[in-house]
């Protein structure tokens, strides 16, 4: 597409899927299988003409210099492996497949067709980005430490592809992410947690611990060897960069609260300012490298995704794009309301609620209630996994907040989730959704259900332990005991380095029974829906599974469906499908007193 005119020059038919930028010639290139193996091509917008630039090229993704000159490559090998019937497993991380394998740097000269090895060793290397001289990569491997917190550690080197010198920019160093040169090549744009570098970027309560899913931005000068925490004092949790050559700034792309969006940094003074976008959700962005543009696509609460392209200079968008009109042709939505409620502690927490079309306001509706799962917000897109327009299309209002924990609303707020489980939070959604209840006359506060998965399906049967509030509750892969999960789960023993850092079963066992849901299963009266993936990696089907039984065992309503062959996500078509309209037809059942969907499903049997 021609920016200026937004003219169309190429449609393809599905086959340069894997096209990308050249970054000096303005020519784009891709890969294809040819009489003599994998072919690289390059094309000219202009008159669409090709050129192959190598043939029979080695396998594995690659990278290409800014010069144009060499590819590199990340090669895949295997790992040592033990019999076929015996494996001994080194460490927790052994059992994540593909664990063994490592990624190694090679280097391929388009002019020579040389194929050189860069790297070596036992650890992975990481390409993270190579100098706009194309004279320097910079490239990372990382390591577990399993007796300290975080469990990861980043070392950055930097080598220089004219002499194969390599320097160390820093070993072993926790909470850092992704890194970039700068334009000049004299600083580079660093990715982690408010504690990476010492901590210069935490900024919360002295009783509080650091929740490292809170994305920071840091910049590292390479002469001075110091760090600056550039988003320190921005409340928003950044999720990505890019430093633009044309203009010298940095673009974030973070999370605002319920709304994703792109800020403008400026790297000498540290100010950030808030692109004025179009959409609540920026899914994702490019920047030109040699025009003030910049192209973006994303979505809002009732539209699907649109691309627009932004001048940088006056600030304004076109529409390029909209995705929105064709998906959502002959649909009707309902109305989305912002509503936000102040604890008596003085916090405010956000929310909004959805409409039913066709809502009538002297009607009484059942409501449904969906929280966080993990600590990222419960945002404004339309096209989600549990899409509020979806239930209230049902019948249904639907009211969603983002309570304490949640990122995008600033260090100290995200940093409650830390050591918590649910104290702090469940108050708020309860709180939350009796003065909901009060203040919207159009709700039956008798028929009330909640949903939600992962953390948030561990939110569920807490809540349960907590309030008779609710008529129906869904756990979707939700966590049951602290204290089975914390080390069972690929993702256990990391996810609670976060949310429970630097708590365990032997010195903090009151945390990981009282937080527990299946320690005080007695307690719950509500009729639960557990649902999981039987192939959960993430939480382990056990976790619903002890509930169950728990509950079976207390004589309590309650409902388990396994998925089968799937993750901790619901991917395949047929399975997904039936795995949402279980949630439908449980709510049904429970909030509108109208069984036969479920009935339907799941028949009554005499085992």
């Amino acid at each position: 597409m021609e920016t200026a005119t937004g003219r169309v020059l190429l449609q393809d038919n599905g086959t340069l899927n894997n096209a990308r930028w050249m970054q000096k010639s303005s020519k784009f290139y891709f890969t294809r299988t040819g009489s003599a193996g994998t072919e690289l091509i390059a094309v000219d917008p202009s008159n669409m003409r090709e050129e192959i630039l190598a043939e029979n090229l080695p396998k594995g993704s690659f990278n290409f210099s800014p010069d144009e000159t060499f590819l590199l490559f990340s090669v895949e090998e295997e790992g040592p492996q033990e019999g076929p019937d015996l494996k001994r497993v080194l460490e927790p991380n052994d059992r994540l497949p593909g664990f063994r394998k490592r990624s190694l740097i090679w280097r391929y000269d388009l002019a020579t067709g040389l194929y050189e090895q860069l790297t070596y060793g036992y650890h992975t290397t990481y390409i993270n980005d190579v100098s706009q001289d194309s004279r320097f990569l910079l490239f990372s491997t990382t390591e577990t430490v399993y007796t300290s917190r975080p469990h990861g550690r980043s070392s950055l080197y930097m080598l220089n592809l004219l002499t194969m010198e390599v320097d160390t920019v820093w070993e072993k160093a926790p909470y850092i992410g992704r890194t970039a040169f700068s334009p000049d090549g004299k600083q580079l744009m660093v990715l982690g947690a408010a504690e990476a570098f010492g901590g210069i970027g935490v900024n919360i309560a002295e009783d509080q611990i650091s929740n490292s899913y809170d994305g920071q931005l840091f910049i590292y000068d390479l002469a001075t060897k110091t760090a600056k925490p550039v988003s320190r004092e921005f409340d928003p949790s950044v999720t990505g960069a890019a430093w633009n050559k044309y203009d010298k700034q940095i673009y974030l792309l973070a999370e605002d609260q319920d709304r994703q969006q792109i800020f403008r940094c400026d790297p000498v003074k540290g100010k950030i300012t808030p692109l004025v976008v179009t959409e609540d959700v920026i899914s994702s962005y490019t920047i030109a490298d040699q025009a003030p543009v910049l192209y973006y696509y994303g979505q809002s609460a009732s539209n699907a995704n649109r691309l627009y392209a932004y001048d940088l200079k006056s600030n304004k968008n076109r529409l390029v794009n909209d995705l929105s009109a064709e998906r959502l042709k002959d649909v009707r939505l309902g109305e989305v309301h912002d509503w936000d409620f102040v604890m008596e502690e003085g916090s405010t927490i956000q929310g909004r609620y959805y409409l039913p079309p066709n809502f009538n306001p002297d009607k009484k509706y059942p409501l449904i209630v969906y929280y966080y799962g993990g600590t990222s917000p419960t945002n404004r897109m339309l096209e989600a996994r549990y899409s509020m327009h979806m239930y209230a299309a049902l019948g249904y209002v639907v009211y969603t907040l983002n309570p304490s924990g949640t990122t995008g609303f600033g260090q100290e707020f995200s940093s409650r989730h830390v050591n918590a489980w649910g104290k702090r939070t469940a108050d708020e959604i309860i709180y939350g959704t009796e003065k909901f209840c009060r203040e919207h006359s159009f709700v039956d506060d008798k028929k009330i259900g909640c949903i939600g998965a992962s953390y948030g399906g561990f939110m569920t049967q807490y809540l349960q332990t907590r309030t008779d509030l609710f008529a129906a509750a869904v756990s979707h892969a939700g966590i049951s005991a602290l204290s089975s999960y914390w080390g069972e789960g690929y993702w256990g023993y990391g996810y609670c380095s976060v949310a429970n850092a630097d708590s365990y079963p032997w010195n903090n066992p009151e945390l990981f029974t009282e937080q527990s849901p299946l320690f005080h299963a007695d307690k719950i009266q509500t009729p639960l829906l557990l649902l999981h993936g039987s192939a959960d990696t993430n939480v382990p089907i056990g976790e619903s599974i002890q509930m169950f039984a728990a509950l079976k065992l207390l004589g309590r309503t309650v409902e388990f469906i396994q998925v089968e062959g799937e993750n901790h996500g619901i991917t395949a078509y047929k399975k997904r499908i039936g795995w949402q309209n279980t949630i439908f037809a449980w709510f049904d059942k429970w909030l509108k007193d109208q069984p036969a969907w479920w009935n339907d499903l799941y028949p009554e049997r005499n085992l």
